[in-house]
């Protein structure tokens, strides 16, 4: 095969993939009043996403929230992060997770992964 069929059809690979492909997307959960709510500032109790889905966690309060899950499906510790900063986690798994603040234990969502 020529250089020029072989690159012909990797841009062709390329380009059906990303048509066919899913996309994932990117929610956004603030952490306002030592609680979890979206980008419309109402609470979040429960959030489904997809899988390869990501949650950016931003921080909108004057003060540090540490967000974190021990569930199976994914566990991670996002650390301290003060008012206006935000943390990503990809989800490349289905399932249910607990999602909590460290620091403020009466935060709490449930992320369903599906």
């Amino acid at each position: 095969m020529n250089m020029r069929l072989t690159m012909l059809s990797l841009a062709a690979a390329l380009a059906l993939g990303v048509a066919g492909g899913a996309h994932a997307a990117e929610y956004v959960v603030g952490q306002k009043n030592k609680t979890f709510v979206d980008e419309a500032g109402n609470k979040v109790e429960h959030l489904s996403i997809k899988v390869g889905d990501t949650v950016r966690f931003l921080n909108e309060d004057p003060f540090f929230h540490n967000i974190f899950s021990l569930s199976e499906v994914k566990t991670f510790d996002l650390g301290s992060f003060p008012e206006g900063d935000s943390r990503t986690v990809t989800f490349d798994k289905a399932g249910k997770l607990d999602i909590e603040c460290a620091i403020h234990p009466q935060m709490h969502m449930v992320l369903e992964v599906q």
